[in-house]
């Protein structure tokens, strides 16, 4: 055997720390490459799916203020591609439902129920009263409260340079979208932002049945 091969041989890389931490670098590198580089060019992961759209600046305004309080790190906003899911959440999340997000808010960790399709199951009525103290309308809840939101208004001074920088990364926002967007925000409270949020969440797909979803 040559000296060449023998430098890049199996053997070589097990005795050799530093170059086995290496060439596992490299190899799983290309194999991350070649699964994540395709889903850029594919329309079902780069185009919005049926019915979704940008959200609005109150919207938005809520989704800073969801990220804010912590309440990704007990929902989850993933439903998986098994019957049981979809029976109890709703249709499986598809990637084309968030490609406004910036950040995704997936998550993994479900202390609490799954949100991906919690849009307009509650009145907003509803939404307030849980969010407010989550015991007076489920009992058994452990989420805390949040009696401060209702105090605090909308934050109207940072939401249009957060819709120019959402426009730099591809979302379709219009210079009107922009212009208007303070006033949507007045008079408003946190409150209002966060409902108007979570009201919003999987409305496009929710009511589909069971069996659409398996058969798709």
């Amino acid at each position: 055997m040559s000296t060449e091969n023998k430098f890049f041989s199996h053997g070589t890389l097990e005795k050799n720390v530093g170059w086995l931490i290496i060439a596992t670098i490299v190899v799983v590198s290309i194999a991350g490459l070649v699964q994540i580089v395709p889903l850029f060019f594919q329309h079902s992961t780069t185009e919005p799916s049926p019915g979704v759209v940008p959200y609005t600046a109150l919207r938005l305004a809520g989704r800073d203020i969801y990220q804010r309080e912590g309440c990704v790190g007990c929902h989850s906003q993933q439903i998986r591609t098994l019957r049981s899911e979809v029976e109890r959440y709703g249709p499986y999340s598809l990637a084309g439902e968030s490609v406004f997000d910036h950040p995704f808010l997936w998550g993994s960790k479900r202390t609490g129920p799954d949100l991906a399709r919690v849009g307009s199951r509650y009145s907003d009525a509803w939404q307030q009263i849980h969010l407010n103290n989550p015991r007076d309308v489920v009992p058994e809840s452990n989420m805390p409260a949040y009696p401060w939101l209702a105090k605090n208004p909308a934050d109207v001074s940072s939401i249009q340079s957060h819709l120019i920088a959402l426009r730099r990364l591809g979302v379709p926002y219009t210079d009107e979208d922009i212009a208007n967007a303070p006033k949507e925000l007045e008079g408003k409270t946190e409150l209002d932002a966060l409902v108007a949020y979570l009201q919003g969440l999987g409305v496009s797909r929710r009511y589909m049945t069971v069996d659409e979803v398996v058969v798709k």
